[in-house]
């Protein structure tokens, strides 16, 4: 994985070192205006409204990040490494994004690349030509990289299914281990479930839909942050969010945005993702609720709160 990454890195070193020598700032605004859009402009092709139609995309740039916490049980100092994690994993994306937002469309033409499945080799095909080695190269490693993606995410995927089925949220059967403590139906049926969908052939549909669930999951954290920093001010906080409350405010609204947007996007995407959604809390609400397993570490401090409210109110009634 560590070589994989290595060679991203080096990928999209050549991408831009290739890319910058062909960089035009009116290439960024070749896109003819869509006339019938609010707003629209050289700058802005399809208006207003195209800003919030590609929050999904620009999300994607940037998806799955959050999964660094999910490696937190195997971290020698979580209260460290990982906010040093998300932190240094944010900044390279940064800079990638960078990359491909400016370099890409600057080289090539936004025009040829708002067309091309793959932006980075698209570009240097369009500057080099389609048999050039360095898009070759940069295709080759991009390869690699959906290799690395792909082994990350079936990470990320199994250890929430994992704890969500270890503290009841799921069917119990899929926290099951084998010899080697492994959840491998944890491994396995998301994985089935992912192979069938992406038989479908429906790529900007996932995406809509993966955004979807990830916006909903960044909503409910920054909410969460801001629960708890209102109810529970004295609780220990190894890392601190610069800006408190207000910062958690600010990322909830843009979440809640950045969620409406994939209905901009596609409504099909967005309803299937609903229906999923209706489907599962139906489940917690009539099943699982009544299931969940107390001494899971999802659910200890749960626990401790509940415990902590009875005893208020029994010193309270004592008072009385």
């Amino acid at each position: 994985m560590m070589g994989i990454t290595a060679l991203a890195v080096i990928a999209i070193l050549v991408f831009a070192i290739g890319m910058l020598p062909h960089f035009e700032i009116a290439n960024l605004f070749d896109i003819a205006p869509n006339t019938d859009a609010i707003g629209a402009s050289a700058f802005l092709p399809e208006g207003y409204i195209g800003i919030w139609g590609a929050l999904p995309f620009a999300i994607w740039l940037f998806l799955a990040v959050e999964g660094v916490p999910l490696a937190a049980e195997e971290a020698g100092d979580p209260a460290q490494d990982m906010p040093r994690g998300i932190i240094t994993a944010m900044l390279v994306l940064l800079v990638f994004a960078a990359c491909v937002l400016l370099l890409a469309p600057g080289g090539a033409g936004a025009e040829t690349i708002s067309n091309h499945a793959a932006p980075l080799v698209g570009a240097l095909q369009a500057v080099y030509g389609t048999n050039s080695l360095i898009a070759g190269f940069v295709n080759l490693v991009g390869l690699a990289g959906l290799i690395a993606s792909f082994f990350s995410i079936i990470f990320g995927y199994s250890r929430q299914t994992f704890a969500l089925s270890r503290a009841g949220y799921l069917p119990r059967w899929l926290s099951v281990t084998g010899g080697r403590k492994v959840p491998y139906l944890a491994l396995i049926v998301p994985g089935m479930i992912g192979f069938l969908l992406s038989l479908t052939g429906q790529g900007d549909l996932m995406i809509t839909m993966a955004v979807f669930g990830a916006t909903i999951s960044y909503a409910m954290m920054t909410l969460s942050h801001i629960v708890l920093r209102r109810n529970e001010p004295e609780l220990e906080r190894p890392y601190r969010t610069p800006g408190g409350v207000v910062t958690a405010g600010i990322a909830f609204v843009l979440a809640i945005v950045a969620f409406l947007s994939t209905f901009v996007v596609s409504v099909e995407a967005a309803l299937w993702s609903a229906v999923f959604y209706a489907i599962m809390l139906a489940y917690f609400g009539f099943y699982s609720r009544h299931h969940l397993v107390a001494q899971a570490p999802e659910e200890e401090f749960a626990a401790i709160t509940s415990a902590e409210q009875e005893l208020s109110k029994e010193e309270q009634a004592k008072k009385k």
